[in-house]
């Protein structure tokens, strides 16, 4: 046992000697790794400071905003839930909702469908065509700003402008009309600005999505004997599902948040058959001066498009 002790002890000894540097070493590393830390924070502070200043606080005031009638100018007396319940139980309000669900059809599922069969397509033929110019002239429309656009698409839905003298060249002048001051066809006529506008980027974005899928997934398919709609539906589909995901999110926010197009369009009207949401917000706040019902519908509208994106994101994320 005599002749063991000091082999023992030495053994000890080492041990705690490791455990000394070890915890040492980790005590530097921490000591470094915190003034990075806090070096990180600094260069990223100016970023914060301005989401705080012009993305939460304005969030934070509008929520308030919309328990008061205010006017914008003058006292503002507590009304609780009132405008809430203005938002659901008065007419325009709610009719403003139903239109900006209306627009989803042709902001987001008709571009997704147009994106998806053009970039199939494209796809398929493979030639000069689908490169760098194709993809600019499907870009543009995302390019030009939506208030230009909005006039633009002004001048070709009047009486003489460009659809109805198409219509009138392909025999069907029976149907032409001033399409923005009818009551049946404006809202239908505004969706389509925003399916022109959303196409390009719907396809662009699933055409780089395609280029991402394994070609030797399309060769096995080939052999198997699927023709170009078994590959699409088996595997240019189940690849392109984040792509999807993020087009739908994109553009159902997009038809939800509408304003410039149809402010420049219509504003709204005629009557309020294309009144959406953010003109409704726009009027009641700065023209009929009811800061408060203005700053509801807008909460209202924000809740509904974070109801909408949470599932699509889990929907569409990828195992």
């Amino acid at each position: 046992m005599s002749e063991m002790e000091p082999a023992a002890i030495g053994t000890a000894n080492t041990a705690t000697a490791k455990r000394s540097r070890s915890a040492l070493t980790f005590g530097r590393s921490r000591g470094r790794n915190g003034p990075r830390r806090w070096r990180g924070w600094l260069f990223a502070l100016p970023a914060l400071l301005f989401y705080v200043m012009f993305d939460l606080r304005p969030i934070v005031a509008s929520v308030q905003y919309s328990f008061f009638d205010w006017d914008g100018i003058g006292a503002s007396t507590w009304v609780g839930l009132k405008n809430y319940t203005a938002v659901f139980t008065d007419p325009d309000l709610r009719s403003s909702l139903l239109h900006a669900f209306y627009l989803v059809i042709f902001y987001s599922f008709i571009p997704v469908v147009f994106g998806l069969i053009a970039a199939a397509t494209m796809r398929e033929i493979r030639g000069r065509f689908t490169g760098a110019l194709s993809r600019t002239l499907l870009f543009l429309p995302q390019i030009i700003p939506g208030a230009a656009a909005g006039v633009a698409w002004v001048w070709m839905y009047s009486s003489d402008g460009a659809v109805n003298q198409i219509l009138h060249l392909i025999g069907l002048g029976s149907i032409a009309r001033p399409w923005l001051g009818d009551y049946t066809w404006a809202l239908t006529a505004v969706g389509f600005i925003g399916t022109w506008l959303q196409t390009g980027f719907c396809t662009l974005l699933l055409m780089s999505g395609i280029g991402k899928i394994d070609g030797s997934l399309y060769e096995a398919a080939r052999l198997d004997g699927a023709n170009a709609i078994q590959q699409f539906r088996g595997v240019t589909l189940p690849g392109l599902r984040q792509e999807i995901g993020v087009c739908i999110t994109v553009t159902i926010i997009s038809a939800l948040a509408s304003f410039d197009v149809v402010y420049l369009a219509t504003q709204g009207g005629p009557g309020n058959q294309t009144m959406v949401p953010g003109v409704q917000v726009y009027n009641l706040a700065f023209t009929a001066n009811q800061v408060g019902a203005g700053a509801a519908l807008a909460v209202v509208l924000s809740i509904i498009v974070v109801a909408i994106v949470v599932p699509l994101q889990r929907l569409f994320r990828e195992d």
